[in-house]
């Protein structure tokens, strides 16, 4: 066996085309949002791919995040839109980085970070999803202030935005509708910001009337779908990820073996288990024992018994393995791998999770399609 046990392999061209898929579709800008370490994919390839594709800026959940990519050399606009408390916005307003700002005190904040030129932030109102953001009840006072200080060159308030729920077509117009008001009550107090984003990923496919000239593309960036009934493929889009581990071990067992922790898996015939070295520690969920899918030369199985911290097992019969052999967790279905949703169907959740829990234990490397 030769090489590392366990591989994710980012397939930067996918990231690429998605990127100029959703430019196509929505006729405006994309800001890439690459928190979260580019959803496991890596944050600075995720960013280079996405700005190469034609993304115009960049959104992060965190200003560490932000500033770990300028460290990078990355000079695209970047948003950071969540914040603690008591926050000290000075490095992030030195950087360049755009402020996501959900209260009257981070305004203050902003503004107070300023030095040589204005803090650029982005008014992110309280729409109905009830997490961050302006309430409505503080508009007023926020969009005043955020007025004043525009015009004594503290601020530049360069965008509004929110989030949607994406729970119906109905709630999300209702937010749309609340998002409108919110933006016409800040022109009134003469706020222009020359960007407005309210859709991600779900609405700038589902929702046209909202992607509003700017969207926000997460998941979609790295080729997955956000809706439970279409897949990526349906939506012209690639997935940018595949996870393999090498196969440690083989063994030839007869039946009534037991299999793993608690041996919820017992074998039924005289059987081949193959030993992949990958498990909750790496990110694969333990939530997905005995259901997670595992391709291993060109026949699929699925986890025989129950996923450890380190490593699983698979029950392949009598089909030929050998140790250093290739087992594909997700990768691209129409290259004949498990999907990630495959995955999150296994585990009683989401594609995000799968591919954003993907560990620092497993190496990521570029490849070109």
């Amino acid at each position: 066996m030769t090489g590392h046990p366990r591989a994710a392999l980012v397939d930067l061209d996918a990231i690429r085309a998605n990127i100029r898929h959703f430019l196509r579709l929505t006729g405006g800008d994309v800001m890439a949002v690459v928190k979260a370490d580019g959803y496991g994919h890596g944050a600075e390839r995720s960013a280079r791919a996405a700005l190469d594709g034609g993304a115009t800026r960049l959104g992060v959940a965190e200003i560490p995040e932000a500033l770990s990519l300028r460290r990078a050399g990355i000079t695209a606009p970047i948003l950071a839109w969540l914040h603690p408390a008591g926050v000290d916005f000075r490095e992030a307003a030195q950087a360049g980085i755009e402020l996501g700002i959900s209260s009257f005190d981070q305004l203050v904040a902003a503004a107070a970070a300023a030095g040589d030129r204005p803090t650029r932030v982005h008014l992110k109102l309280e729409t109905g999803l009830s997490r961050n953001g302006i309430a409505p009840a503080d508009y007023g006072i926020v969009f005043a202030e955020a007025a004043r200080l525009e015009r004594i060159g503290r601020l530049n308030v360069t965008g509004i935005f929110s989030h949607l729920s994406n729970t119906t077509p109905d709630d999300d117009r209702a937010a749309l509708r609340s998002f409108l008001d919110g933006a016409s009550g800040a022109e009134t107090q003469g706020l222009r910001p020359p960007l407005r984003h309210l859709a991600a990923t779900h609405a700038a496919i589902a929702l046209p009337e909202a992607r509003l000239g700017c969207v926000r593309i997460g998941i979609g960036m790295y080729g997955l779908s956000p809706f439970a009934d279409r897949s990526s493929a349906e939506l012209g889009l690639r997935p940018a990820m595949t996870v393999t581990g090498r196969i440690a071990a083989v063994r030839r067992v007869p039946a009534g073996t037991g299999v793993s922790y608690g041996y919820t898996h017992r074998t039924d015939r005289e059987t081949t288990l193959a030993l992949v070295p990958l498990g909750y520690a790496d990110g694969v969920p333990r939530q997905a024992s005995g259901r997670g899918p595992v391709r291993i030369g060109g026949r699929d199985f699925r986890v025989a018994g129950r996923i450890a911290m380190d490593q699983f097992v698979v029950d392949v019969g009598d089909h030929p393995v050998a140790v250093g052999d290739e087992a594909v967790l997700f990768g691209d279905p129409t290259l004949g791998h498990p999907a990630a949703d495959a995955w999150a169907d296994a585990a009683d959740t989401i594609n995000y999770e799968i591919v954003t829990r993907i560990g620092p234990r497993v190496p990521r490397s570029d490849v070109s399609s």
